[in-house]
């Protein structure tokens, strides 16, 4: 693929470079060609300040003499190198480039003596021109050709909507293929949601992918039908204010800074907060929830129920990844029917009454506190795309045991009891069938988690995970210790003890 570029100055360069920044992973390369003073270095600072999200005092020197300049502070590490001064390949050899861009994406200059293929994603951008314009002519190889086209969708997207003109800043990933960017006009800002359409993965049990089986959203169109019902109920999610459901883009309200697992790692008092995002469930617990909710356009979106086979794709999350993580070899075949027996045995003891919307990520990244709101409209919902009709406990286990931050026992504890408190006023709550489905869900859902953390690791090069481990194992202990999961943890004991 091949993009013209026109810049009419120098800051158009450094804004265009900003730009191509929103899209920097590890394994990329941008080779960087064109005369002495043709806005090589200009684009290469704007880029690397770009990603330490500075706009110009992130100290940028040139590496016409050190050859390679290193910054690990950056979004992502990144590695400028100029090759000007070198005379052979061989030079080039002993620099270790080739390491380098296992975890760096590469900036070079004067790229002429590197291999052709020294990466499948790799842009390679040519500048010409004289005075204050410049022309790139952008050639776009790999991933680069689908993020070029991906990056003009968005500008289109942008440009017809309130915030056309908007700076736009990145602004987290997650361990999903979706994306956020934060627009900006003046003082006013949205989030932009990039979620493209999920492609169907491998097909793992009865001709489906996992994604399918687990009843994960596969388009925008699921985030546009939840979040406006509730909206409609009362509830803090964010208003969507335009969407492009074809290509999964939409700008949506940003519902300010106060992350609970912010607030949390900061040691603020989350009494309040935690009591108010009780307040939610136990209010969501009481009301009637739709299965098909209307999109807007005309179309519907249909909220799976967390059936059995989504319940257990999860928990074959473990023998699956975590096993082979922990063990280094695979699950022998009796074992994994021992545990999936169980498992089956243990889903199926589970008495739901009613089902509700249950949000399946209610946990501190995805909760923020607004003060300034009264009622249940003071805790803010995100992440809900993943909505399922499920049990009300499913959403207290992924606040009270959160995989990313502690949550003391005792604090958890008396927000169980707050919970069940508000249940038994409203009518109709069996607390001890409460506790153990409880307790088996907060089992599955640790289990699942260990298994995501084992295959962000593995599969995706993501061992940031790993660090949660013991405080899921954590969890995961304490649910095996209710009476009716005796055959699981006796299973645990034997073939993976939970440490």
């Amino acid at each position: 693929m091949i993009v013209q570029h026109h810049s009419s100055s120098p800051a158009a360069t450094e804004s265009f470079a900003r730009e191509l920044a929103l899209w920097a992973k590890p394994k990329q390369c941008i080779l960087l060609s064109g005369d002495l003073g043709s806005g090589k270095s200009t684009f290469a600072r704007a880029f690397i300040r770009a990603l330490a999200n500075d706009a110009g005092q992130f100290d940028v020197p040139s590496p016409s003499f050190s050859i390679i300049q290193t910054y690990g502070q950056t979004r992502v590490p990144v590695a400028h190198i100029d090759l000007f001064r070198l005379q052979s390949s061989s030079e080039i050899e002993e620099l270790g480039i080739a390491e380098l861009l296992d975890s760096h994406i590469l900036l070079v200059e004067w790229p002429d003596k590197l291999p052709k293929d020294i990466s499948r994603d790799r842009l390679c951008i040519d500048f010409r021109g004289s005075g204050e314009t410049r022309d790139l002519s952008c050639t776009a190889f790999g991933n680069w050709a689908l993020l070029f086209s991906r990056n003009a969708q968005i500008n289109a997207f942008i440009k017809q909507s309130r915030f056309r003109n908007g700076k736009r800043i990145f602004l987290e990933g997650d361990a999903s293929s979706r994306r956020y960017e934060r627009v900006s006009v003046g003082a006013t800002s949205a989030l932009l949601m990039d979620m493209p359409r999920r492609p169907d993965g491998p097909i793992v049990k009865d001709e489906k992918p996992y994604s399918a089986i687990a009843h994960l959203a596969e388009s925008i169109a699921a985030v546009v039908g939840v979040n406006d019902y509730l909206l409609r109920l009362g509830y803090s999610a964010p208003e969507i204010y335009d969407v492009d459901l074809e290509h999964g883009l939409a700008l949506i309200e940003p519902l300010g800074t106060q992350v609970f697992g912010q607030k949390i790692m900061r040691g603020d008092d989350m009494q309040e907060p935690m009591k108010a995002a009780v307040e939610v469930l136990a209010d969501m617990a009481n009301k009637q929830w739709p299965s098909t909710v209307p999109v807007r356009g005309g179309n519907h979106h249909h909220v799976a129920a967390y059936d059995l086979p989504a319940m257990m794709i999860e928990v074959d999350l473990l023998p699956s990844w975590y096993w082979p993580h922990i063990r280094g070899v695979a699950l022998p075949e009796d074992v994994y029917r021992q545990f999936t027996s169980i498992w089956q045995d243990l889903i199926l003891r589970i008495k739901v009454d009613q089902e509700i919307w249950t949000l399946r990520d209610y946990h501190s990244p995805n909760l923020l506190w607004m003060p300034e709101r009264s009622g249940v409209r003071r805790v803010g919902l995100i992440d809900t795309q993943d909505c399922v009709m499920g049990h009300a406990a499913y959403d207290l286990v992924s606040m009270l045991q959160d995989a990313r931050v502690d949550i003391e026992f005792s604090f958890s504890d008396e927000l169980f009891l707050q919970y069940c408190n508000l249940r038994t006023s409203a009518g109709n709550f069996d607390r001890s069938s409460f506790e153990r489905d409880f307790a088996i869900l907060g089992a599955q859902r640790a289990t699942k988690i260990l298994g995501i953390f084992a295959r962000l690791c593995k599969r995706d090069g993501k061992s940031g995970y790993l660090k949660h481990i013991p405080r899921v194992s954590r969890y995961l202990a304490r649910n095996l210790s209710h009476p009716e999961l005796h055959k699981l943890k006796d299973w645990h004991d034997r073939f993976l003890p939970v440490t």
